[in-house]
């Protein structure tokens, strides 16, 4: 049988989590929570991490024992939610990340390696969290699959960006378009307990990113550029045909100052929602 191919956005949450486990300490992989009282500087990234955690754990309701993170990342969060007593599940689609999700939560936690719409289990829970993660599912299978899984009466917690009504699509890609998502929700037996607004506090990890870009990202593509123009001009001019596109896309998309968090405010509307299934 042909191998699988990666999924680029695999390689993403793995460079990622690379980069922040060397530079932070952290093995986290989600948006920063950023209180105005929070300083927007480097050394504080941690500490906005773990508060993007704990705003997600204080929203738990009170009657919730058994969890199915989707997406789970390599289980930090889970392994947040087991200490405090929960029984958690994990989903994750990528092999190497279930894979460090089982080392880290060992017979404590159940990983289930498929996609959320196509994971086959004989439980139920009292509450699907998806931290991050419901950009990547399918609308509506996903939210069908959550029926499914959830206890009667359990609920459905969301954290994660939406995109707004924007006519165009911005530099900025990812996310349901929110409209779409309540209009596909109002169909569904889910009642609506909390949405809130945490744009204004997720927001600030752009501009953390686009300095970080700009300062050490661009240096080294330019590094990188003019070594191939200098030292191997044959296979810089091969490399702009052949990648005409692509190289432009990357320009765009991470050195040309459009990722920052005045575009995130007016692209991507960032919520916290809990839904409770009604049977």
């Amino acid at each position: 049988m042909p191998q699988k191919k990666v999924d680029t956005r695999e390689l993403g949450l793995l460079a990622g989590l690379i980069f922040g486990k060397y530079f932070f300490k952290t093995e986290d992989l989600h948006y920063g929570y950023w209180p105005p009282d929070l300083e927007l500087t480097i050394d504080n990234f941690t500490r906005a991490q773990e508060y993007h955690s704990d705003f997600i754990i204080s929203h738990i309701p009170e009657q919730t024992r058994s969890i199915l993170d989707v997406g789970c990342g390599v289980g930090t969060l889970a392994a947040k939610l087991i200490a405090r007593e929960y029984q958690v599940d994990c989903v994750s689609p990528s092999p190497v990340l279930a894979d460090k999700t089982r080392t880290k939560l060992g017979a404590q936690s159940t990983v289930y390696e498929a996609t959320f719409e196509a994971l086959q289990s004989d439980k139920r829970y009292d509450l699907i969290l998806f931290s991050e993660s419901f950009q990547y599912v399918k609308l509506p299978a996903a939210l069908q699959q959550s029926l499914r899984y959830l206890q009667p009466g359990g609920h459905l917690l969301i954290c994660d960006f939406f995109r707004t009504d924007q006519p165009e699509r911005g530099p900025l890609g990812g996310g349901h378009r929110l409209k779409a998502f309540n209009e596909t929700l109002s169909d569904l037996p889910y009642t609506e307990i909390k949405n809130i607004d945490i744009t204004s506090q997720t927001a600030p990890n752009l501009d953390l990113i686009h300095d970080m870009l700009q300062s050490v990202g661009l240096p080294i593509w330019d590094m990188l550029v003019y070594y191939l123009n200098t030292n191997r001009p044959l296979i810089s001019r091969f490399l702009k045909w052949k990648f005409k596109k692509k190289i432009e896309k990357i320009n765009k998309r991470y050195f040309s100052g459009e990722r920052n968090a005045e575009n995130f405010k007016k692209y991507k509307t960032y919520r916290l929602l809990l839904f409770r299934k009604n049977n």
